[in-house]
């Protein structure tokens, strides 16, 4: 084994699901696992303007401002 490698332990079923990932059948379990490691990690952090339209939106909500989707549907067909 390559200085660089480790080795881990996983549960069988998980190595089924890993299996089920996998692009081609001689696809490394280190490329899967890479791959879904970089579907998880945001490399672009929220920027401040988004983070303060969350920030109203929740505070939207706590205080009620918020519309069913069935009032929503009731107004547009309304127009």
């Amino acid at each position: 084994m390559p200085a660089d490698t480790t080795t881990i332990k996983i549960r069988v079923p998980l190595k089924h699901r890993l299996d089920s990932l996998k692009v081609h059948p001689r696809e490394s379990y280190t490329d899967v696992i890479e791959r879904l490691v970089e579907m998880a990690v945001d490399d672009e952090p929220l920027s401040d303007a988004t983070i303060k339209a969350i920030e109203e939106s929740l505070e939207d909500i706590k205080k009620g401002r918020v519309y069913t989707l069935e009032q929503i549907m009731a107004e547009l067909k309304d127009e």
